[in-house]
């Protein structure tokens, strides 16, 4: 009798999981998404290839750009050094600091947004373009398939990992300290996260990309067009939690 109890708790239990399963994926607000294995192959989708704004995940590749060019990071540009402004840019999510990182780069504005379209077709995003560094322009489009690409490719940049870890940045101005903190809450409670960056402008909706190191392998999330800055973070644990494996 007992074993027959047990079987039956086990069978309602797979059940039940499964049903929640289908029932929160199809609550999911995210028109794409995906999830993939650290080779970029898919695992589960949704939409994949279809093109979006993807906001300020652009930073990504501003970050990119300018450390490519191998630029003093201390020197100091405005009131903060450039290393100061590109973790202000990955972990607040600054608009600014990615405008001056940019007017700082060598030949300009028009050669960092030059050089980060350059980066884009160089890592085969062929359905991607940026017109500027924030991502505050809803022309700066992509696809879930292809912000794997960029997220893959940030991981080979330390200054871009160190600061995807970060729960905060604390910058000292003057005699001030300033406290800044990570614009994706998934930091901190995943101690895998190596690349992060979220996004959200109306014509986008809520975004997030991340690169997590599991048991399993390496895991790329891409979230695009959630509702909301809300609503993306528990999209995108759920994708993570229900597909890993």
């Amino acid at each position: 009798m007992k074993k027959i109890f047990i079987l039956v708790l086990t069978f309602c239990l797979i059940f039940c999981g499964e049903s929640f399963a289908v029932k929160k994926e199809k609550q999911i607000t995210a028109t794409s998404w995906l999830v993939a294995d650290g080779n970029g192959k898919i695992i589960k989708s949704v939409n994949h290839d279809e093109i979006h704004s993807i906001a300020s995940i652009t930073k990504l590749m501003t970050a990119m750009v300018v450390l490519d060019a191998k630029q003093n990071l201390d020197e100091k540009i405005g009131k903060f050094t450039r290393r100061q402004h590109l973790q202000l840019a990955l972990i607040k999510s600054n608009n600014r600091s990615a405008e001056i990182l940019c007017e700082n780069y060598p030949g300009g504005m028009p050669r960092c947004v030059e050089a980060m379209n350059r980066k884009l077709k160089s890592l085969k995003m062929e359905n991607s373009i940026v017109y500027e560094p924030t991502g505050l322009d809803k022309r700066n489009v992509s696809t879930a398939r292809e912000i794997t690409y960029l997220t893959k490719a940030a991981s080979e940049y330390s200054n871009i990992v160190y600061a995807s870890r970060r729960t905060e940045i604390k910058i000292q101005s003057k005699k001030k300290w300033f406290s800044f903190r990570n614009t994706n809450p998934m930091v901190g409670h995943y101690q895998n996260i190596v690349v992060s960056k979220t996004g959200f402008i109306n014509e986008s909706g809520g975004c997030i990309t991340l690169l997590l190191d599991t048991s399993e392998g390496e895991r790329l999330i891409v979230v695009l067009g959630s509702k909301n800055t809300h609503t993306r973070i528990p999209e995108a644990e759920f994708i993570y939690e229900i597909y890993k494996d």
